[in-house]
This record gives structure tokens, C-alpha cells and sequence, in this order.
């Protein structure tokens, strides 16, 4: 019964298809493809998003919808001043509005089918009314761009509720329409700006994530000459459409980040926006130096979003010549325990490295973070040792001055005579200048034989050439393992006192068996 049903839907909507194109006395048959759309079964609507493309398609195309502003339909005075011919396509320009209207509705629809299709449907109407207007153009002052209607297609992708994620990566390929891109971002700006002020600074988690989804899928052109690929071709050269200008969509760009990000974001988008910030963000703005706010404000939250907001500053600082004074000692202050066991050590590290890696840095400040790390390391698992370990010995060879900190004979050789202070947040007054790297000694006894085989390189002068740390940030306690399996010995230490029974008798039948071997 079903696929009798599915089939007798099927032939009304291709009968109702053909009516209306054939006859503008068989106008009314375009209730019956309408009626589908809100059906309850996902493979009529399907079929009814298709016919609805194909028969407004059509009309687009055949100049039948009305041009121009649009009346309301109830009002009694509507066709009185418009001819016959006018009256239909009037008529036929609600009923579109209608289709429109319902294909908008199904963007939230349980099915993905059914979402993906009202999207491109959409899309495409959006299309023909680039190439066919719906508006009178004042070439002087507009463009035939429906920007209407992409706004509600980009509304309907930013769900309040619904995850939209799956949606948004079926949009992305309209995304490379310069026009498009263009508009989009205008429209997530405004969209933003009034979801957010009605929510008081409230988290929306789902909705902030879908506007990051949106967002993070445009691609930035880098030069002007690469604006040539558009979805709606205007009729003439106009220089003064904002589209074909570089400049403009920086700033379109631009205002959707920083009004997007001017608001409170759950933790887990911190990560996200920051991990792309330097790549995708920061050399596609006009005035990158207006995320410093942002940038503080994660900074402020601790952890890891610490340590990626501190790496946009130092895009700002090294790039843009932003004062920062407090850079390394919000850096210094992020070393602790917990670096070595969260998940993003190695991108730390690899920061870490690239933000020490001046030769021109206070000797003081060199200092303090190689005496911290060494302090880090009695508490750090073998892994890790591995390679702070050869990142301290780095520090050193690129400042020389240091080299006092692993050959003071009369220095401090542990806890109770070391004059530095690890609790002082600022690394100028904590006195690490006046202490040594005995920590690194006291590894040259620990119980991995690699880390104790590192520790030792303080014993012998470093060599200028510095340890690539670069293969050292991923190893894992697994690799140490399979490595240490895979070890091939020749020879094996055994107990060197031979055997004298299995309790300590030295006359028991253990003993005699023993002897014998």
C-alpha cells in the first residue's frame, strides 16, 4: 500500500507539474504540489521539493512571478490597479512566496534528506533570481543580488537548538561563490548580533557551535583578482559593487569574527577558535589588533586555551607591533605539573620553543624558565624527560651566559640551599640566576636508563649544534615501552652469588640440585 501511495503522489504531482506549465487556466493545480510539502511522509515531501523546483524554475525563468514590490494578498484594493496579466503573475508570486516559505520550514526537518534538498532547492532559487530579478534594479545604486533570501537560508542554518553541523557541510560548497561568501558573512554578522542581545551574554552551546561551523567554513581570497568566481553575473562592470572589492570583504570578514567573538563562548569553542586563529583568522583581518580583547579574556580562563590565546599575542606582538609587556611571565606562569600529561603537551612545547627561540631575550628570563623546567622535571614522567631534558640544554646553547647554572661547583645541590623561588610569578625576582641545575644531576640517577643517559649530557660541554626537540613532543609512554622491548641485549647481568639452597640451607636437596648444575 505504501508504494501505491508513494506512487499515486508521485503521478499527482507530475500531472499538476504538467497542468500548470501548460495552462495559466490550471494555475489553482499548484495547491495540490504545495499540499505535498507538508505532508508527513519524508518521500512525498521529497517529491514535492523536486516538482516545487522544477515548476518555480520554470516561471523564474518564463518571467511569470510578478516584479516589483509586493502587496499583501488579502488586501482588497491589491489587483484593482493591475491587468489581468499582472493579476496572475501576482497570484503566482504569493504562491511562490508560500513555496519559499515552507522549503525554509523544512530546513529543520527530522530527516537529512529532507534538509540537504529544501537547502539546495533554495540555493538554486536564489540562482535564477540573481538572473531574473524579482525587484526592480536601479543600476545606479543596487544589485541584482537576493540577499533576502539568502539571509533566511543562513538564519535556518543557525538553529538555536538543532546541530546543524552535517547542514553546514553540504553549504560549504556555495561558499566558494565570491558573491555568496560575501553575503553570508554580512548576514552571520546581523544574525549574531541579535540572537546574542536577546540572550543577555546567556551560552547558547549549540547555536554558537553551528555559527562556528558557518564561519569556519569560509576561505578567504588573498589577492583581488582572485574575486571572479560568481554565483548571480551582473549584467555590467560596476566598481562600485562591494562584491568585487578585497577590501570589502576583509571587513565583512572582520566584523562577523569580532562580533561573534565579543560574546562568551562555552570552553570547548575557546579551543577551536584558537587553535585556527593564526592560520585562518588573524592575516585575513583589517585590524588584527582588535582581537586583544578576545585574546585576554582566554587568557584569563587557564589550561590549554591559556596557552593557545598566548600564541595569537604572539602573532600580534611579532607581526602587528603590539606592546604586550606581560607575555613571558603569563607564559612562565603556565608551566606547571600539568603540562606534562595534557593533550596539548606537544603543541605547548612546540610554542614554547618558538617563543624562546630570540637570542635577544633578558639573560634573567632565559634563566628562570630553564631553572622552572628543570624544577617541573623531578615530578615529570620518562616521556616527557626526554625531551625537557634536551629543551633545557637548548636554552643554554643559545645563551651562552647561562652556562653558570650546570657548572657552579659552589652552588646550591638541592631543596634546602636552592635560592630560587618557585612560588614568585614573576621570573625577574625569582632568583634563578643565583641557583643551579642540580635537578638535572639528581636525573642522572633515575630509574629509565634513557633519561638517566640525557641527564649525563651536563656532565661534558654542549656541543653549539641544538637537538631537534621537534621528533621528541609525541613520544608516548607506549613507545617507551615497545622500544624497550624491542631491545636486543648480548649480554644478560645475573646474581653474581651462587645459589646455596632455596631457604639460605646450605644442606637441603635444593642445594645438592643446584651444586650439580
Amino acid at each position: 500500500m505504501a508504494a501505491v501511495r508513494e506512487n499515486d503522489a508521485g503521478s499527482v504531482l507530475a500531472r499538476s507539474l504538467e497542468l500548470v506549465l501548460q495552462s495559466r487556466g490550471n494555475a489553482n493545480a499548484v495547491f495540490d504540489i504545495l499540499e505535498f510539502l507538508q505532508s508527513e511522509k519524508e518521500d512525498e515531501i521529497l517529491s514535492a521539493v523536486r516538482t516545487c523546483s522544477r515548476l518555480f524554475g520554470s516561471l523564474l525563468e518564463r518571467g511569470e512571478l510578478f516584479v516589483g514590490t509586493l502587496s499583501e494578498e488579502d488586501e482588497p484594493t491589491a489587483a484593482a490597479n493591475h491587468s489581468a496579466e499582472d493579476q496572475y503573475k501576482i497570484w503566482m508570486r504569493h504562491r511562490y512566496n508560500s513555496c519559499v516559505c515552507c522549503l525554509m520550514e523544512l530546513m529543520a526537518h527530522s530527516s537529512f534528506q529532507v534538509k540537504e534538498l529544501a537547502m539546495c532547492t533554495l540555493m538554486k532559487f536564489a540562482s535564477l533570481e540573481g538572473k531574473y530579478p524579482l525587484v526592480k534594479v536601479d543600476w545606479e545604486e543596487n544589485y541584482n543580488f537576493p540577499r533576502e533570501l539568502l539571509k533566511g537560508v543562513v538564519e535556518n542554518l543557525l538553529h538555536i537548538e538543532d546541530d546543524s553541523s552535517l547542514l553546514i557541510s553540504g553549504f560549504r560548497e556555495f561558499l566558494e561563490y565570491d558573491d555568496v561568501r560575501y553575503y553570508v558573512m554580512t548576514s552571520v554578522s546581523d544574525n549574531v548580533a541579535r540572537v546574542m542581545q536577546k540572550s543577555k551574554e546567556a551560552l547558547f552551546p549549540v547555536y554558537q557551535q553551528n555559527v562556528f561551523s558557518l564561519i569556519s567554513s569560509v576561505s578567504m581570497p588573498n589577492q583581488e583578482n582572485e574575486l571572479n568566481n560568481f554565483m548571480v553575473k551582473q549584467q555590467a562592470n560596476h566598481e562600485g559593487w562591494k562584491v568585487t572589492k578585497l577590501k570589502e570583504h576583509r571587513r565583512a570578514f572582520e566584523r562577523m569574527w569580532i562580533g561573534f567573538l565579543k560574546h562568551k563562548l562555552p570552553t570547548s569553542l575557546y579551543k577551536k577558535v584558537l587553535v585556527i586563529l593564526h592560520d585562518s583568522i588573524l592575516p585575513h583581518m583589517s585590524k588584527p589588533v582588535l582581537m586583544i580583547d578576545f585574546l585576554t579574556a582566554a587568557y584569563e580562563i587557564g589550561g590549554a586555551i591559556s596557552l593557545l590565546a598566548l600564541n595569537g599575542l604572539f602573532v600580534l606582538i611579532h607581526q602587528h607591533n603590539l606592546e604586550y609587556p606581560d607575555f613571558y611571565k603569563k607564559l612562565y606562569n603556565l608551566l606547571d605539573p600539568s603540562i606534562f600529561h595534557v593533550k596539548y603537551r606537544a603543541r605547548f612545547f612546540h610554542l614554547t620553543n618558538l617563543f624562546l627561540s630570540s637570542t635577544h631575550l633578558p639573560l634573567y628570563l632565559v634563566s628562570a624558565f630553564a631553572k622552572r623546567l628543570s624544577r617541573l622535571s623531578l615530578v615529570a614522567p620518562p616521556q616527557a624527560l626526554l625531551m625537557v631534558i634536551p629543551f633545557i640544554c637548548n636554552l643554554i646553547r643559545r645563551h651562552p651566559a647561562c652556562r653558570p647554572l650546570i657548572h657552579r661547583p659552589l652552588g646550591p645541590h638541592g631543596l634546602a640551599d636552592d635560592p630560587y623561588i618557585m612560588e614568585e610569578e614573576d621570573p625577574s625576582k625569582s632568583r634563578a640566576l643565583e641557583s643551579s641545575l642540580w635537578e638535572l644531576q639528581a636525573l642522572q640517577k633515575h630509574y629509565h636508563p634513557d633519561v638517566a643517559k640525557e641527564a649525563e649530557l651536563i656532565n661534558h660541554p654542549l656541543s653549539d649544534l641544538e637537538t631537534d626537540v621537534s621528533e621528541l613532543l609525541e613520544i608516548s609512554c607506549y613507545e617507551l615501552f615497545e622500544r624497550e622491548v624491542k631491545k636486543k641485549f648480548k649480554s644478560v647481568p645475573l646474581e653474581f652469588e651462587p645459589v646455596r639452597g632455596l631457604f639460605g640451607k646450605k644442606k637441603d636437596i635444593c642445594a645438592e640440585h643446584f651444586e650439580l648444575l
